[in-house]
């Protein structure tokens, strides 16, 4: 089923509604971010920490009105679209833009924000059958710098790496950090299970700030696995026994093979199932 309804600044409208000019910032200069979510039987999963994320997010891009992205609200505006929609699982997804002209240098400071859904069959994160099959993308490396743990628009190296990924016939690809790092993947952050302990890169390394990244510490620490944020060098990936990625649509999918390596999913099938057990 097509959605047929969006979420614009509270009004809800069809979803073909043409919503801003060629003169919107965040098509001309990527002046915005945004918020992947899921919602499952009609609830968002994860709502205080999608609110936290985005709000610091809002902060640090300068944007007025970050006080109302509250958990509540985000709840509530995903609860009535999904409703208007007759959807009951779906992924969202939230763009919050600065609503003022100017060229680089802002008139102003306001911001506004889109909600969009589109239905999801499961409702449950489901493990992928078939693993993913995985390479390294290395022509353009992701930056560190106060932005790196937030999704903004400004996306053109997940393009760039996504179009690598269907040019190799990929599932999906590694991003490296400017230091050569591993940093995340196109549309999600990564973990690695090797010598008996689950590691995944570190803030500090450049990756995203990823719900179902913090979710699956959570549960790991609470099953007593070892768990370590780290720099960590892409030659692991020859050595790991296990290597699976995550976001907030999709929960935990493992990777099968990078390479000639291929990978067990032992550990990515138990976190998974804790992962539908997890009281928020």
């Amino acid at each position: 089923m097509k959605p047929l309804f969006i979420d614009l600044n509270g009004d809800i409208l069809p979803a073909d509604t043409k919503t801003f000019t060629a003169a919107n910032r965040a098509f001309r200069y990527g002046d915005g971010l945004f918020e992947s979510m899921r919602i499952i039987k009609g609830e968002l999963k994860f709502a205080d920490l999608h609110a936290a994320r985005l709000k610091a997010g809002m902060k640090a891009l300068k944007l007025d009105g970050y006080s109302q992205m509250d958990d509540w609200f985000i709840r509530e505006k995903a609860k009535k679209l999904a409703a208007t929609n007759k959807i009951k699982n779906g992924r969202l997804r939230l763009s919050v833009f600065r609503d003022a002209g100017g060229l680089y240098t802002p008139s102003g400071n306001r911001s506004a924000y889109i909600l969009e859904i589109e239905p999801i069959i499961d409702d449950t994160y489901e493990l992928n059958n078939r693993g993913l099959i995985m390479d390294v993308y290395t022509e353009v490396t992701k930056p560190i710098n106060a932005l790196s743990n937030f999704k903004t628009s400004n996306a053109l190296l997940y393009v760039l790496a996504g179009i690598f990924k269907t040019e190799n016939k990929l599932d999906e690809a590694f991003i490296l950090n400017q230091n050569g790092f591993l940093c995340e993947t196109i549309s999600a952050n990564l973990f690695v299970w090797y010598q008996e302990k689950l590691y995944t890169p570190a803030l500090t390394e450049g990756c995203i700030s990823g719900v179902m990244r913090n979710v699956v510490i959570k549960i790991a620490v609470s099953l007593n696995i070892p768990m370590v944020e780290a720099q960590i060098n892409p030659h692991i990936l020859y050595e790991a026994d296990e290597v699976f990625i995550t976001n907030a649509s999709r929960g935990i999918q493992w990777v099968m093979g990078f390479g000639v390596k291929r990978y067990f999913n032992r550990l990515s099938k138990m976190l998974s199932d804790e992962l539908n057990k997890y009281k928020e």
